[in-house]
């Protein structure tokens, strides 16, 4: 292998996006909520773009604008400006703050800005909620923004109360239709569940005669509130740092049990997940559901044939990687290389606690690569498939494999915000998608174009 840049410190086509990205993101699930950047409009201008791309949803994110001279005098007034005007414009339920690298490294007081702000409101008419949380880029990836923005909202705005039967569920960053596919679940155990944030209408909305500044949908500020007197909570993450994150939180403060466990992707993960609903509401799986994993375990003995033994590698954000692998070992594929952007540290442990007694050997595992590291280690692998985001297209097209596009961004295809990543479902999809995908690959390259006739 070429490793002539082994110990370079610069970065080529990041396997990751920036942190107030995600933080954007987490504060899109809630109702009413306008995402704010303190930052270089730029940076809002980027984050909608991407976003935007792979929603195909409007999506506003307000920017305090600063400039050259804004990093030098700090940006106080603007960033209240900014408060005001969109106050005045949207009048949201909730600004949700994060801050970008400029701000970060002039050292900003957001947190006295929002003090500030709070204190004043609190004289006139009470105005919006107003949460903050420092997302500085060279901090860490958009996953990690996504998850510190969703404590800080739980930190600063839930509260205590008499315990009641709700469950709040933090299921992390996956698509408006995992979140559709969790609220049925409940549904079906009689559960009442607070999900936070719930992308499932913000983020995939209908079609409407007239454009609404803020879309319908989200968890209300109310729900919030009462996460503290819930009974218990739900958190989805491998690769989460244990002691910061909204679960613990709650654990720490209110004394509500919390249930980590991993992305629930694949049969084994989803068990998990349906046994700890199963204490929690104390009512056995439903029949449907039931029915669905059996279903893809006729389907994995109908297909193994086809991916059997398949070399697989497999990139994106962390605990997804952990889940889509967890999956591949389950179908008889073999991971053999597991790359992300994030660097928690975790997912080695993760990967290899997952794949255990499915493979040979354990997958090779890489935190904090960037495409440039996962082509050079990809090239001596010799993988079938590549499963990740658009963005190691060029890696597959240079490796002449097919790519299996899952997660996020996917720009180069309609409908990832309707990719079903979680629960026996989601492993369906991504079997069926994974069979066909190799399927059409062998008849496009047999030199007769083999069909069933």
């Amino acid at each position: 292998m070429n490793r002539e840049l082994e110990h370079a410190t610069s970065t080529t086509n990041a396997c990751k996006l920036c942190k107030p990205m995600g933080a954007c993101l987490a504060f899109r699930g809630i109702e009413g909520a306008v995402p704010f950047l303190h930052g270089s409009q730029g940076c809002a201008t980027y984050m909608r773009r991407y976003i935007i791309s792979h929603f195909n949803e409007p999506m506003d994110i307000a920017s305090s604008s600063l400039g050259e001279k804004h990093a030098i005098y700090g940006g106080g007034p603007n960033f209240r400006l900014g408060v005001k005007n969109v106050t005045e414009k949207y009048r949201p339920s909730l600004i949700g703050v994060a801050t970008t690298c400029l701000t970060e490294t002039i050292g900003d007081d957001v947190a006295g800005f929002v003090g500030e702000i709070r204190k004043k409101a609190g004289r006139v008419d009470g105005g919006p909620s107003i949460v903050h949380v420092l997302t500085p880029s060279y901090g860490g990836t958009h996953m990690e923004g996504f998850h510190a923005a969703v404590r800080a909202t739980v930190e600063q705005l839930a509260e205590g109360g008499e315990r009641g039967d709700r469950i709040n569920m933090l299921p992390g960053f996956v698509s408006p239709a995992d979140i559709r596919y969790l609220k049925e679940v409940l549904a079906d155990f009689g559960a009442e569940a607070t999900i936070l944030p719930d992308l499932s209408d913000t983020l995939d909305g209908p079609a409407l005669r007239e454009y609404r500044k803020l879309p319908a949908g989200g968890t209300s500020i109310r729900e919030i509130r009462s996460m503290g007197g819930s009974r218990a909570t739900i958190e989805f993450g491998r690769t989460l740092e244990a002691h910061r994150t909204a679960g613990a939180f709650l654990a720490e403060r209110f004394q509500v049990p919390n249930h980590r466990i991993g992305l629930p992707v694949g049969i084994r993960e989803t068990d998990r997940f349906f046994a700890v609903i199963e204490d929690l509401s104390g009512r056995p799986t439903p029949e449907r559901h039931a029915a669905e994993r059996g279903r893809l375990v006729d389907s994995l003995v109908d297909g193994h044939k086809y991916i059997f033994g398949l070399r697989a590698v497999v990139y994106g954000e962390e605990d997804l990687v952990a889940g889509i692998v967890s999956s591949l070992a389950e179908f008889g594929v073999r991971p053999v290389l597991c790359a992300s952007g994030g660097e928690s540290g975790l997912l080695a442990g993760a990967v290899h606690a997952l794949t255990e007694g499915l493979v040979d050997e354990p997958p090779i595992v890489r935190q904090g690569a960037d495409f440039f590291d996962i082509g050079e280690e990809a090239e001596d692998l010799s993988p079938d498939i590549i499963i990740g985001h658009s963005k190691g297209y060029h890696l597959a097209r240079r490796l002449g494999i097919p790519l299996l596009r899952v997660g996020f961004p996917i720009h180069d295809r309609i409908g990832g915000q309707r990719i079903v990543h979680l629960g026996y479902r989601g492993a369906q999809w991504l079997f069926d998608s994974l069979v066909n995908t190799v399927i059409a690959g062998r008849q496009a390259s047999s030199p007769v174009g083999y069909g069933y006739y």
